[in-house]
């Protein structure tokens, strides 16, 4: 039975978190437009008001002393206590924040994992938070009201504001901080006389003033604060990089990891003929980009010629900030696993169909089996058309787009050919059917789609989702072919070459699938626990994204490396997945990595979906999409590795595959389909 709100326990919010859940700006599931120093500075800020208010430090105009050094039992303070109290001599309040600026991150994460926790926000993948839409008590000066928490919070700092109240010294702290951070004028319409009472406020408490002024010192450094001494980033010798072993069998994630080992977390490789590239490596690179990579990276400009291709601009993929996160969240249902699962018997219909078509005796290439089976499935629940037939011109003009204006491997004019303008007229009748296909008539009495939800986007803002972006937006259900057919390709591999594996796999296809059509019920954990701890070693051993591309917008520092503006930073997040460090014996293919005793996978090393708020938006519909693809395939088939003696090697680009070489054979019908 749900909790009434009398059965709710009324909670106080420490200073941070109220600053915090004031700074946060739903639009674009961060923060308003804090610069990451500023923001810092903020925040320490508050941390120190909090010990004031708790009355563990005093300031005066000189310097901040200790009252009690006893800890409040809040760890998110008491380290910066601790800090205080081991130091041998006093210092103001400026230093201390200055010393402490640094440090923040820690806090802001802690703090936006226990707001989460608390019920008052929602996270999302992808680095984002939400208010929960939920109510929430809190008690804070004997004074209990049920709002939402930010709610509650902007009520009583607009009441001190616009109604003349009397704040007490906590919303004095809360308006003296927003106010450093220049960020009410992204709340409330401001003008002289408002900003005149929220200045008069400021000097109302002398703690909150103090503290206010010294982080307002600090934000009014130069703008531009240009990094002081750092490293020289390493160049690894072109001599030395074609010698590694991974370079000849396209292992990019293992040829990373092993330059990491050599080189560091940041090095550099000057190819010739053409501009240098900065690589970004390991668990660090992983955790700073997964966490501050929005403040500092940007997807836009090295995607820009792409989206040309199609004809269109502001595609997801590109797109930063505010309109990523808008777009981003208006297509997540489109791709999330609750809507695979209300369509599993369309899956499996559409599963079983293609199976027909594969004869016992014959071999298949594994790439175009594996991409295919999986369109023959994803081309009708995310469009809801069938595209077979022009599935190979759709890739391949695809492939050639991101090998001339991603990775860079080709001259433009090789776009331009008589074949590639052939391929690319599959587009045109891509839209065709596709527009045919979502008549109202047409789309009476079925479940909602990609096209449905991008249409129903477009016709609500069709300039924030112009009628040029459709081209490319309904060609993602081929893009996702793409990558979801060659994981495939690389999971079926594992899978035939393992034949203990493929043994307990088998087992566990028999039991889901042997007493009738499954609902979703039927993959639970315990159900598919050997499946399951398969594809994730899959996933680590065989991701299909080496790297991606970002462009540095605001000047930084990582690991003592000076990242310039403007500079083209490659990021290798899967290489920590052949980092010994991480994953003992990396080059062994071991499923017990992922048991409760041993959670290998439970760190910033394990990436197989990308990083930051570019997180691969359809993790868990692959997940469950491959779980049922993989072993339906054991139930009703038995596959061998073609030739028997194959070692696995990659063609790497534009996305990492399995050579041609690599074939499947269906050796054995176990079961008949259910077609």
């Amino acid at each position: 039975m749900a909790d009434t709100a009398k059965d709710v326990k009324p909670q106080s919010l420490t200073l941070t978190q109220e600053l915090i859940l004031m700074l946060l700006n739903e639009e674009t599931g961060y923060f308003h437009q804090v610069p990451g120093w500023d923001l810092n500075c903020a925040v320490i800020g508050a941390a120190l008001a909090e010990l004031s208010i708790r009355s563990r430090i005093d300031t005066d105009p000189g310097s901040l002393f200790v009252l009690d050094q006893t800890p409040t039992g809040n760890s998110t303070i008491d380290f910066i206590l601790e800090e205080i109290v081991n130091e041998p001599n006093q210092h103001n309040t400026q230093y201390w924040i200055e010393r402490l600026a640094p440090r923040a991150e820690t806090i802001i994460d802690s703090v936006l994992d226990r707001l989460v926790e608390m019920k008052i926000l929602e996270h999302h993948d992808g680095e984002f938070w939400t208010l929960a839409r939920t109510d929430w008590k809190m008690e804070l000066n004997n004074d209990v009201d049920s709002s939402t928490a930010s709610q509650f919070i902007r009520t009583r700092i607009s009441r001190a504001i616009f109604m003349n109240e009397i704040p007490d010294p906590r919303d004095v702290i809360v308006i003296c901080l927003v106010n450093t951070c220049d960020v009410f004028r992204f709340m409330f319409q401001l003008d002289d006389e408002t900003e005149q009472r929220i200045e008069l406020i400021c000097k109302m408490d002398v703690i909150g003033r103090s503290i206010a002024e010294a982080v307002s010192h600090k934000l009014a450094g130069p703008t531009l604060r240009r990094p002081g001494f750092t490293k020289k980033i390493p160049r690894v010798p072109l001599r030395k990089l074609m010698m590694q072993p991974h370079v000849r069998d396209g292992n990019l994630h293992a040829l990373f990891a092993d330059l990491a080992q050599d080189y560091g977390p940041v090095f550099e490789i000057r190819p010739p003929f053409t501009r240098p590239m900065v690589f970004l490596v390991g668990p660090e690179a992983n955790r700073w980009v997964h966490k501050h990579g929005r403040m500092y990276l940007s997807a836009k400009d090295y995607f820009r010629d792409f989206e040309k291709v199609y004809g269109a601009s502001g595609l997801l993929p590109s797109l930063d900030g505010a309109d990523h996160f808008r777009l981003r969240k208006s297509l997540s249902p489109a791709y999330s696993r609750g809507r695979l699962a209300g369509q599993l018997d369309k899956l499996y219909h559409h599963a079983w169909k293609y199976m027909a078509s594969l004869n016992v005796g014959d071999s298949y290439s594994a790439t175009s089996m594996c991409r295919q089976m999986i369109n023959a499935q994803l081309s009708p629940l995310f469009i809801g058309i069938d595209t077979q037939d022009l599935m190979d011109d759709l890739m391949q003009y695809k492939e050639r787009a991101l090998s001339v204006h991603i990775a860079r491997m080709l001259p433009e004019f090789t776009l331009n050919t008589p074949g590639m303008k052939r391929r690319a007229k599959s587009l045109d009748t891509l839209m065709k059917r596709v527009e045919e296909g979502h008549t109202p008539a047409q789309r009476a009495g079925k479940p909602r789609d990609l096209v449905d939800d991008y249409l129903s986007l477009h016709a609500s803002d069709p300039q924030f989702l112009p009628e040029a972006n459709l081209r490319f937006a309904f060609s993602a259900a081929l893009i996702a072919s793409v990558y979801l057919g060659d994981t495939f390709s690389l999971v079926v591999y594992a899978m035939a070459s393992q034949p203990a594996l493929y043994e307990k796999i088998r087992n566990e296809a028999d039991d889901v699938f042997g007493n009738g059509v499954p609902d979703i019920e039927a993959f639970t954990p315990s159900a598919i626990d050997v499946t399951h701890r398969f594809l994730m070693e899959c996933m680590r051993m065989y991701p299909i994204v080496p790297m991606s591309v970002r462009h540095v917008m605001n000047t930084c520092v990582f690991e003592g490396y000076e990242l310039p503006m403007r500079e083209r930073i490659h990021i290798a997040p899967t290489a920590s997945h052949y980092m010994s460090d991480i994953f003992p014996d990396p080059h062994s293919f071991d499923i017990d990595r992922y048991l409760p005793s041993r959670n290998e996978h439970r760190s910033p090393g394990y990436a197989p979906y990308g990083l930051g708020t570019h997180m691969c938006l359809g993790t868990r519909w692959m997940e469950l999409q491959l779980a049922v693809n993989v072993l339906m395939l054991a139930h009703y088939f038995k596959i061998d590795v073609s030739p028997a003696n194959y070692k696995l090697r990659f063609n790497p680009f534009p996305s990492m595959k399995p050579t041609k070489k690599l074939q499947f054979v269906i050796s054995e019908q176990r079961h008949e389909l259910q077609v």
